[in-house]
């Protein structure tokens, strides 16, 4: 009798274990393991702009966070969308449904950036969007689990789009990629320039990763516009304005506004040709002593300073994990409350905040590009001309659109 005595005690001693463990479990990570997806262009017109140096970036996140969270070891998985919202939302889907991915990030291209939060909406997940533009991911398009982290139009469009208006920049001409991102772009764009007195002479759509801009150059420099404003990004801008330099548009007194232009483009065309330039970004790795400790460790590893996209991933991963560990769980409905309580103060995001439509709110930085002789060393390229408050540069919560916050 009193073996079964010891033997049921041991038993029930080994259940009230396995519940305590069950309870824990379920309070922390739902599977045992915190899993974040980078998804973005690794291939395309935008792999320089993110590519694996987004991935590069989120793993520096990881293990600049101890490599777990809640007692669980966090993993980074990544795929390449090819820029292509199907692509993109079956490589989501399967991520929720097989590999039980809790997150996705990154998410370059606007097309892809919205159809991968509708589904992550649906299946209850969550977004942070570092490399697209629209506005729409925290306007109209908003969802309870959507989050928008290192820029959009409406920034672009307060920091290049105004200084140069204000300069004498009044009339404009667009050449505009021809999906969603190109068109907010120019839509934000047009509203700031036409605000500040300004006006639009006209507009020319091209395809995602055109080879060919001369019928398009053409047009813009036919209009007599003070300036060509550039709605692209990536590899469509850099070859804009080396074609443009072949056109001798500059030289002919038009100036080029390139409207999402970033570390990796300046380089990848250097500084003889895109001197001159002004442009806005959300980092630069050149800042203050934070940005540089990041880019130095970065560069190391990596073999080339970080652009604003790449610093973007670093810090969302960041405050992801952050509100995981907060919320105590990586239930969504949980981690979302806790992402935006919790304040973003690092290299990236100083002093920043996350709305209730989900736009991360920080400063932004007009820059120009430094012509040769102002260079003093590889990757340094720019000369700060403003810093546009975050309260500027971003839409409010109030005025985004977003049916969450009417």
């Amino acid at each position: 009798m009193r073996t079964l005595r010891r033997a049921l005690a041991r038993t029930t001693a080994l259940a009230a274990a396995l519940l305590c463990a069950s309870g824990s479990w379920a309070a922390g990570a739902s599977d045992g393991v915190v899993k974040i997806g980078i998804l973005n262009d690794q291939s395309g017109v935008y792999a320089d702009f993110g590519g694996r140096g987004s991935v590069e970036a989120a793993k520096m996140a990881v293990e600049d966070f101890g490599g777990q969270v809640l007692g669980a070891p966090i993993q980074i998985v990544d795929a390449d969308h090819q820029n292509k919202p199907d692509i993109a939302s079956n490589i989501a889907r399967q991520w929720y449904d097989t590999d039980k991915v809790d997150a996705i990030m990154e998410l370059t291209t606007s097309s892809v950036a919205l159809a991968v939060q509708g589904l992550s909406h649906e299946k209850k997940k969550i977004t942070i969007v570092d490399g697209a533009a629209t506005t729409d991911l925290t306007g109209k398009q908003c969802t309870p689990y959507g989050f928008h982290w290192a820029y959009d139009t409406h920034a672009l469009a307060v920091g290049t789009g105004g200084s140069l208006v204000e300069t004498g920049g009044d009339t404009w001409f667009f050449l505009t990629a021809d999906y969603a991102f190109g068109t907010a772009l120019q839509a934000d764009t047009t509203k700031y320039v036409e605000a500040k007195g300004g006006k639009v002479l006209g507009s020319v759509r091209h395809p995602l990763s055109a080879q060919d801009f001369s019928s398009f150059l053409l047009q813009a420099q036919g209009s007599g516009a003070k300036i060509i404003g550039l709605a692209n990004a990536g590899l469509d801008t850099s070859n804009s304005i080396k074609q443009a330099a072949e056109f001798g548009i500059v030289q002919g007194g038009q100036r080029l506004a390139a409207l999402l232009f970033t570390l990796a483009e300046v380089h990848g065309i250097g500084l003889k040709t895109a001197q001159g330039i002004v442009l806005t970004e959300g980092y630069y790795w050149d800042l203050d002593d934070r940005s540089r400790d990041f880019a130095k460790r970065y560069m190391a590893r990596f073999g080339r300073m970080p652009s604003m996209i790449q610093a973007g991933t670093y810090s969302s991963v960041t405050h992801y994990l952050k509100a995981v560990r907060a919320a105590g769980t990586d239930e969504t409905e949980a981690v979302a409350k806790a992402m935006r309580d919790l304040p973003v103060d690092d290299f990236f995001g100083r002093g920043g905040k996350v709305q209730a439509n989900g736009r991360m709110v920080h400063d932004m930085y007009l820059f120009q590009v430094k012509s040769p002789a102002e260079s003093k060393g590889p990757w340094d390229y720019y000369k700060l001309l403003a810093t546009i408050p975050g309260d500027k540069a971003f839409l409010s919560a109030k005025d985004s659109g977003c049916p969450l916050t009417q």
